[in-house]
Protein backbone atom coordinates (compact mmCIF):
# COMPACT_ATOMS: atom_id res chain seq x y z
CA UNK A 1 0.00 0.00 0.00
CA UNK A 2 1.27 3.57 -1.02
CA UNK A 3 0.80 5.91 2.38
CA UNK A 4 -0.93 9.10 1.13
CA UNK A 5 -1.26 12.74 3.01
CA UNK A 6 -3.55 14.96 1.23
CA UNK A 7 -3.19 19.05 2.19
CA UNK A 8 -5.83 21.05 0.47
CA UNK A 9 -7.46 24.55 2.35
CA UNK A 10 -10.57 23.32 0.82
CA UNK A 11 -12.51 20.73 2.78
CA UNK A 12 -14.73 19.75 -0.36
CA UNK A 13 -11.54 19.14 -2.66
CA UNK A 14 -9.75 16.62 -0.28
CA UNK A 15 -13.32 15.26 0.45
CA UNK A 16 -13.38 14.29 -3.66
CA UNK A 17 -10.32 13.45 -3.89
CA UNK A 18 -10.49 10.95 -0.97
CA UNK A 19 -13.12 8.96 -2.54
CA UNK A 20 -11.49 9.27 -6.17
CA UNK A 21 -8.44 7.29 -4.40
CA UNK A 22 -10.92 4.52 -2.19
CA UNK A 23 -12.95 3.90 -5.70
CA UNK A 24 -10.38 4.15 -8.01
CA UNK A 25 -6.95 3.32 -6.64
CA UNK A 26 -6.70 0.67 -4.61
CA UNK A 27 -2.73 0.49 -3.75
CA UNK A 28 -3.16 4.13 -1.99
CA UNK A 29 -4.01 4.48 1.48
CA UNK A 30 -4.56 8.05 2.87
CA UNK A 31 -3.42 8.40 6.75
CA UNK A 32 -3.79 11.84 6.70
CA UNK A 33 -5.70 14.88 5.70
CA UNK A 34 -5.31 18.49 6.25
CA UNK A 35 -7.05 21.85 5.63
CA UNK A 36 -3.57 24.27 6.19
CA UNK A 37 0.06 23.54 5.07
CA UNK A 38 1.13 24.74 9.10
CA UNK A 39 -1.49 21.99 9.80
CA UNK A 40 0.44 19.32 7.82
CA UNK A 41 4.10 19.85 8.70
CA UNK A 42 4.44 18.05 11.46
CA UNK A 43 2.12 15.20 10.54
CA UNK A 44 4.42 14.68 7.48
CA UNK A 45 7.32 14.52 8.95
CA UNK A 46 6.30 12.19 11.62
CA UNK A 47 4.37 9.89 9.52
CA UNK A 48 6.79 10.19 6.16
CA UNK A 49 4.40 9.21 3.62
CA UNK A 50 5.02 7.75 1.06
CA UNK A 51 3.21 10.19 -1.56
CA UNK A 52 1.62 13.62 -1.00
CA UNK A 53 -1.07 14.73 -2.66
CA UNK A 54 -0.52 18.88 -2.09
CA UNK A 55 -2.75 22.06 -2.95
CA UNK A 56 -0.44 24.90 -4.37
CA UNK A 57 -2.64 27.96 -3.53
CA UNK A 58 -3.05 28.16 0.34
CA UNK A 59 -3.30 30.91 3.07
CA UNK A 60 -0.57 31.72 5.38
CA UNK A 61 1.52 29.30 3.71
CA UNK A 62 1.69 27.98 0.09
CA UNK A 63 2.24 24.12 -1.06
CA UNK A 64 5.74 25.50 -2.13
CA UNK A 65 6.89 27.13 1.45
CA UNK A 66 5.45 24.08 2.90
CA UNK A 67 8.56 21.96 1.02
CA UNK A 68 10.82 24.59 1.80
CA UNK A 69 10.25 23.32 5.37
CA UNK A 70 10.77 20.14 5.01
CA UNK A 71 14.49 19.26 5.03
CA UNK A 72 14.64 15.50 4.15
CA UNK A 73 11.63 15.01 1.35
CA UNK A 74 11.57 11.65 0.56
CA UNK A 75 8.07 11.03 -0.68
CA UNK A 76 6.81 11.58 -4.34
CA UNK A 77 4.69 14.35 -4.95
CA UNK A 78 1.85 15.48 -6.56
CA UNK A 79 0.32 19.11 -7.12
CA UNK A 80 -3.05 19.54 -7.08
CA UNK A 81 -4.46 22.98 -8.10
CA UNK A 82 -6.48 25.63 -10.46
CA UNK A 83 -4.79 26.47 -13.50
CA UNK A 84 -1.99 28.81 -12.88
CA UNK A 85 0.66 29.11 -15.77
CA UNK A 86 3.61 30.46 -13.87
CA UNK A 87 3.92 27.63 -11.19
CA UNK A 88 2.85 24.48 -13.90
CA UNK A 89 5.88 25.37 -16.05
CA UNK A 90 8.15 25.39 -13.43
CA UNK A 91 6.60 21.86 -12.51
CA UNK A 92 6.90 20.47 -15.53
CA UNK A 93 10.47 21.86 -15.62
CA UNK A 94 11.29 19.65 -12.60
CA UNK A 95 9.23 16.49 -14.37
CA UNK A 96 7.04 16.65 -11.10
CA UNK A 97 3.41 15.95 -11.00
CA UNK A 98 0.28 17.87 -10.97
CA UNK A 99 -3.23 17.55 -11.23
CA UNK A 100 -5.70 20.20 -12.44
CA UNK A 101 -9.05 20.91 -10.51
CA UNK A 102 -11.62 19.41 -10.54
CA UNK A 103 -9.20 16.24 -10.62
CA UNK A 104 -10.15 13.93 -13.41
CA UNK A 105 -10.44 10.05 -12.49
CA UNK A 106 -8.10 8.76 -15.68
CA UNK A 107 -5.75 11.72 -14.39
CA UNK A 108 -5.15 10.45 -11.18
CA UNK A 109 -5.22 6.81 -12.18
CA UNK A 110 -2.02 7.72 -14.51
CA UNK A 111 -0.81 9.33 -11.95
CA UNK A 112 -0.94 6.94 -9.04
CA UNK A 113 0.83 4.73 -11.56
CA UNK A 114 3.84 6.68 -13.09
CA UNK A 115 4.11 7.09 -8.92
CA UNK A 116 4.21 3.53 -8.55
CA UNK A 117 6.80 2.92 -11.68
CA UNK A 118 9.34 5.85 -9.39
CA UNK A 119 8.87 5.36 -5.78
CA UNK A 120 12.53 4.80 -5.73
CA UNK A 121 13.76 7.69 -7.60
CA UNK A 122 15.68 11.10 -6.73
CA UNK A 123 12.89 13.10 -5.65
CA UNK A 124 15.40 16.03 -4.17
CA UNK A 125 17.06 16.71 -6.90
CA UNK A 126 13.77 17.19 -8.22
CA UNK A 127 12.72 19.78 -6.10
CA UNK A 128 15.95 21.67 -6.32
CA UNK A 129 14.86 21.84 -10.04
CA UNK A 130 11.73 23.10 -8.87
CA UNK A 131 12.39 25.78 -6.60
CA UNK A 132 15.36 26.71 -8.84
CA UNK A 133 12.73 27.61 -11.93
CA UNK A 134 10.52 29.14 -9.44
CA UNK A 135 13.14 31.56 -8.10
CA UNK A 136 14.15 32.32 -11.94
CA UNK A 137 11.52 31.47 -14.33
CA UNK A 138 13.28 33.79 -17.31
CA UNK A 139 16.18 31.48 -16.90
CA UNK A 140 16.93 29.08 -19.52
CA UNK A 141 18.90 26.37 -18.18
CA UNK A 142 21.12 23.85 -19.84
CA UNK A 143 19.59 20.80 -18.70
CA UNK A 144 15.95 19.49 -18.26
CA UNK A 145 14.97 16.67 -16.17
CA UNK A 146 13.54 13.65 -18.15
CA UNK A 147 10.81 10.98 -16.28
CA UNK A 148 12.23 7.22 -17.96
CA UNK A 149 10.70 3.88 -17.04
CA UNK A 150 13.53 3.75 -14.78
CA UNK A 151 13.71 6.84 -13.10
CA UNK A 152 14.79 10.51 -13.99
CA UNK A 153 17.60 11.03 -16.17
CA UNK A 154 18.91 14.61 -16.51
CA UNK A 155 19.72 15.37 -20.05
CA UNK A 156 21.60 18.41 -21.86
CA UNK A 157 18.86 20.44 -23.91
CA UNK A 158 21.91 21.28 -26.50
CA UNK A 159 22.27 17.06 -27.14
CA UNK A 160 18.53 16.65 -28.08
CA UNK A 161 18.41 16.47 -32.28
CA UNK A 162 14.91 15.66 -32.37
CA UNK A 163 11.92 13.77 -30.48
CA UNK A 164 9.23 11.53 -31.68
CA UNK A 165 6.00 10.26 -30.06
CA UNK A 166 5.43 6.89 -29.61
CA UNK A 167 1.98 6.39 -28.11
CA UNK A 168 2.37 7.90 -24.22
CA UNK A 169 5.92 8.03 -24.64
CA UNK A 170 8.32 10.05 -26.66
CA UNK A 171 11.65 8.67 -27.81
CA UNK A 172 14.10 11.58 -27.53
CA UNK A 173 17.12 11.20 -30.26
CA UNK A 174 20.54 12.54 -28.39
CA UNK A 175 24.24 13.50 -30.35
CA UNK A 176 26.39 10.57 -29.22
CA UNK A 177 24.51 9.13 -26.43
CA UNK A 178 21.36 6.27 -26.35
CA UNK A 179 18.09 7.26 -27.06
CA UNK A 180 15.75 8.35 -24.12
CA UNK A 181 13.21 7.00 -23.94
CA UNK A 182 10.77 9.51 -21.78
CA UNK A 183 7.72 8.39 -20.07
CA UNK A 184 5.55 11.82 -21.45
CA UNK A 185 3.82 12.06 -24.39
CA UNK A 186 5.33 14.21 -27.31
CA UNK A 187 2.58 17.21 -26.26
CA UNK A 188 4.18 17.22 -22.72
CA UNK A 189 8.10 17.48 -23.95
CA UNK A 190 7.21 19.76 -26.62
CA UNK A 191 5.83 22.63 -23.62
CA UNK A 192 8.64 21.44 -21.53
CA UNK A 193 11.23 22.89 -24.64
CA UNK A 194 9.07 25.19 -25.48
CA UNK A 195 11.60 27.63 -24.31
CA UNK A 196 14.09 26.39 -26.50
CA UNK A 197 14.74 26.17 -30.17
CA UNK A 198 12.30 23.23 -30.89
CA UNK A 199 9.79 23.20 -33.25
CA UNK A 200 6.50 20.86 -33.98
CA UNK A 201 7.06 19.65 -37.90
CA UNK A 202 4.52 16.86 -37.88
CA UNK A 203 2.23 15.51 -35.03
CA UNK A 204 4.83 12.80 -34.26
CA UNK A 205 7.64 15.08 -34.56
CA UNK A 206 9.63 17.96 -32.54
CA UNK A 207 12.70 19.06 -33.90
CA UNK A 208 15.46 21.30 -32.39
CA UNK A 209 16.11 23.91 -34.96
CA UNK A 210 19.94 24.11 -33.92
CA UNK A 211 20.42 20.85 -35.61
CA UNK A 212 18.49 20.62 -38.93
CA UNK A 213 20.85 20.12 -41.53
CA UNK A 214 18.80 21.05 -44.70
CA UNK A 215 15.28 21.20 -45.58
CA UNK A 216 14.07 18.78 -48.41
CA UNK A 217 11.06 20.55 -50.59
CA UNK A 218 8.06 18.49 -51.07
CA UNK A 219 4.34 18.57 -50.35
CA UNK A 220 5.45 18.91 -46.83
CA UNK A 221 8.57 18.25 -47.41
CA UNK A 222 10.93 16.74 -44.66
CA UNK A 223 14.20 17.90 -42.46
CA UNK A 224 17.82 16.06 -42.48
CA UNK A 225 19.09 16.20 -39.12
CA UNK A 226 22.74 16.19 -37.95
CA UNK A 227 22.55 12.77 -37.57
CA UNK A 228 21.55 11.85 -41.12
CA UNK A 229 17.99 11.12 -39.98
CA UNK A 230 14.97 12.25 -41.74
CA UNK A 231 11.97 14.13 -39.93
CA UNK A 232 8.74 14.26 -42.66
CA UNK A 233 6.96 17.89 -42.06
CA UNK A 234 3.52 17.90 -42.28
CA UNK A 235 1.82 20.26 -45.14
CA UNK A 236 0.57 22.55 -42.41
CA UNK A 237 3.00 22.98 -40.62
CA UNK A 238 5.70 23.87 -43.42
CA UNK A 239 4.87 27.46 -43.87
CA UNK A 240 5.44 27.89 -40.16
CA UNK A 241 8.98 26.50 -39.87
CA UNK A 242 10.40 28.45 -43.02
CA UNK A 243 9.54 31.05 -41.36
CA UNK A 244 11.29 30.02 -37.96
CA UNK A 245 14.04 28.82 -40.03
CA UNK A 246 14.68 32.01 -41.82
CA UNK A 247 14.58 33.97 -38.69
CA UNK A 248 16.64 31.18 -36.95
CA UNK A 249 19.58 31.25 -39.56
CA UNK A 250 19.23 35.19 -39.70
Amino acid sequence: MIRVIIVDDEPYCCDALSILLERYCPQVEVTGRFHSAAEALEPIRQQRPQLLFLDIEMPRMNGFELLEKIKDISFELIFTTSYDQYAIKAIRFSALDYLLKPIDREELINSLQKVEQRLRSPLPQQIDLLFEKLQHPAHVFSKIAIPTMEGLQMVAVASIIHCASDSNYTILTLKDQPRVIASRTLKEIEELLEEYSFLRVHHSSVVNLNEVSKYVRGEGGYLVMSDGSAVNVSRSRKEGLLRRLQHHRS
